[in-house]
């Protein structure tokens, strides 16, 4: 026989027990002082810990009601802790029955967090496994309380999104720095078309320098207060002005660096990135977010047209290309050679035989005529290797670059060489006395680099009655005259001649290729073609480069003018390497025991591996790992689910993962 029923055995019903569990709960109880209309406010607590990247329930008191909207900023007690946080929305019933606390202060009544750059901050939070308030701290500059009175009152126009209609996205090639078909000129055609048209333009460049000259086209032809500029440099309370012209609608142009592309403008109709692989894109904070990335999620979002500009191409850029996602604009061979200087590259068979002895010459027999022909016509650049290299000891007598004979990393020069002839390792550590070259057997050597005053007190002195003008990232300048004169720079930095230079000489390129990175030869090769187009015409003006490097790729690429045709052969070396960009890549680097605590916890997609551990000079471990795009969402998603786990582990328990760095596609952590 069956067993017989609990009701029946003598044991009381839990029917009733059930039907109460299925009852709803009952409202939680507001504390006094609660506002009656729309009591509640969603808020996104400003707190890089990963499992508290959610919206909370706070009660919003009667005497802010009417100041806190969406999107400003309050401070509120959280875990016994004073904290801040942006107002996501207003509603009438809390999402959880526990008790509310009431925010405790208003920071500002200004909407400054718009609903449209909460969903880009997430999203880029998401792509970088990062969290949503560390992407808001970039996207939205430092207060400046003083500023906000002259916006108190005003209206903030509504935001216009058409992703269902996107428009053109293209990649697009800059032949010129300078002139009439300058890259200033390129932006400022679509910038104007675009403000025409009733839209608003956001335009990303790479530094301050950039910036200026930009904005003295842009307002030169649109007038004042149309287009502004947000960039650090400009210090808080003309940032945070900015800013808030934007969001408000009093300016239709935004002109900056890495933060500018969130800048909040309303009716987004073009969204422009000039020289998308320099470095200075790349956010330095978690989640180390790219401005490329960050410009490929916001015209999805919004369906703005999207041009990424350069006098070079980006291999992230000809992988868009490639797929069908981005328009090739680039001009036809014959546009960029009707343009182009002529090209001498020392390292080929030709001047080899000129001048065998062109390896111990900084400055080869070809580079010294094409600098006096030229200054028999306008100004010469001279471009240095960049002060902030890694040097590299290089051989005094055949220029072979030194290795380890231990571990065959790359060797230093310490303080003390010219006393013990000791070189260090800057991988294993060794110090190794009477090193001697493996290539000629010599035992003397030298830095791989020299500054741009010591080239320029060489010039002085190769060059007599020539003025020389330093240029370099600690003083810049941004402009020279027609005259004859010798302009010594560091790449990035290089000023801008009126009518162009007579001549270039790129110099120290080998020194600059020596640098340990995988992304080091495009790099390079990026800033000569930004350098090259500083340079006049050959066929109308008689322009002239000269390049001092071995590396026959990339001196081919310049010859030719032809970044497209690099980048493409490039990204298909990368596919079959499987490197990215054709892949993607995870970085996680910190202590040894934290970092494989972390792992072990991962499922990796099937058939991936973590590469590592690699051992760092600060005595942390870095591991890489490497996936498909198509795996990408699932990856990034385990990540973040393992951080929120970590961080939301209770008192005393292990907590680990709080001091990994963890980065996508972070390039600078291939080093070879």
């Amino acid at each position: 026989m069956g067993q017989e029923p609990a009701s029946q055995a003598g044991q009381p019903s839990n029917q009733p027990a059930l039907l109460d569990s299925l009852a709803p709960q009952p409202a939680p109880q507001l504390p006094a002082g609660a506002t009656e209309d729309l009591p509640v406010a969603e808020v996104l607590l400003e707190s890089a810990v990963p499992h508290l990247d959610r919206p909370f329930d706070y009660v919003v008191p009667i005497d802010l009601a009417e100041k806190i909207v969406p999107g400003s900023r309050v401070k509120l007690r959280f875990s016994g802790r004073e904290m801040t946080g942006y107002v996501l929305r207003r509603k009438q019933e809390p999402s959880t029955a526990s008790r509310l606390s009431l925010i405790t202060k208003l920071v500002t009544a200004l909407p400054v967090l718009s609903e449209d750059i909460l969903q880009l901050s997430q999203q880029v939070a998401e792509r970088g496994a990062g969290v949503t308030a560390d992407v808001l701290r970039a996207a939205i500059p430092p207060r400046a309380a003083r500023v906000e009175k002259d916006f108190a009152g005003l209206r903030v126009p509504e935001v216009q999104l058409d992703p269902g209609n996107p428009r053109p996205r293209s990649a697009a090639l800059a032949l010129k720095s300078y002139g009439e078909q300058s890259w200033t000129a390129q932006v400022l055609d679509r910038v104007r078309e675009c403000v025409a048209g009733e839209g608003d333009a956001v335009v990303v460049v790479p530094d301050q320098r950039d910036v200026e000259a930009l904005m003295e086209v842009l307002t030169g032809s649109l007038g004042s207060g149309v287009a502004v500029q947000l960039t650090a440099e400009m210090g808080p309370s003309a940032r945070y002005r900015s800013f808030l012209q934007l969001r408000y609608g009093q300016a239709r142009v935004a002109v900056g660096t890495r933060s500018a592309v969130f800048a909040p403008v309303a009716r987004l109709r073009l969204l422009m990135v000039f020289e998308d692989a320099e470095q200075t894109h790349a956010a330095p904070r978690a989640p180390y977010h790219h401005v490329r990335e960050v410009a490929l999620l916001r015209t999805v979002q919004t369906g703005a047209e999207l041009v990424f500009l350069s006098t070079s191409r980006s291999l992230e850029v000809q992988r868009l290309v490639e797929r069908g996602w981005l328009t090739e604009v680039a001009p036809e061979r014959e546009e960029r050679r009707a343009v182009a200087p002529r090209m001498i590259a020392t390292a080929d068979s030709y001047e080899q035989e000129r001048e065998p002895a062109f390896r111990q010459a900084r400055l080869p027999a070809a580079a010294y005529k094409a600098a006096r022909d030229g200054l028999q016509h306008g100004p010469v650049l001279v471009q240095v290797a960049r002060s902030g290299f890694i040097p590299a000891v290089l051989c005094e007598r055949c220029r072979s670059r030194q290795q380890c004979p231990q571990c065959h990393g790359p060797l230093s020069l310490p303080a003390h060489h010219g006393q013990s002839r000791t070189l260090k390792c800057r991988w294993c550590g060794l110090h190794h006395r009477d090193h001697r070259c493996t290539e000629c057997g010599s035992t003397t050597f030298r830095a791989g680099t020299r500054g741009a005053d010591r080239t320029a007190q060489e010039l002085g002195r190769a060059f007599p009655n020539t003025p020389v003008i330093s240029s370099t990232s600690d003083h810049p300048i941004a402009e020279v005259g027609q005259e004859p004169a010798l302009v010594v720079s560091t790449p990035g930095v290089e000023p801008v001649a009126q009518t162009g230079y007579a001549t270039a000489l790129l110099l120290d390129g080998d020194t600059q290729l020596s640098r340990e990175g995988l992304d080091v030869p495009r790099r390079v090769l990026s800033r000569w073609f930004r350098a090259a187009s500083l340079v006049r015409p050959h066929k109308t003006h008689g322009g002239t480069v000269v390049i001092t490097a071995e590396a026959e790729d990339l001196t081919a690429a310049l010859v030719r003018w032809d970044p497209v045709g690099y980048a493409r052969r490039e990204l298909y070396n990368r596919l079959e390497l499987g490197l990215p960009p054709a892949q993607r890549m995870l970085s996680l680097t910190g202590d040894p025991a934290e970092a494989e605590a972390f792992l072990v916890q991962v499922q990796l997609p099937e058939g991936r591996a973590w590469i590592g551990p690699a051992p760092l000079e600060d005595g942390r471990h870095r591991y890489l790992l490497f996936f498909g795009y198509a795996e990408a969402a699932n990856v990034v998603t385990e990540i973040r689910r393992i951080r929120r786990t970590h961080s939301a582990a209770p008192p005393g328990a292990a907590r680990g993962g709080r001091g990994l760095r963890i980065a996508l596609d972070d390039i600078e952590s291939l080093q070879f």
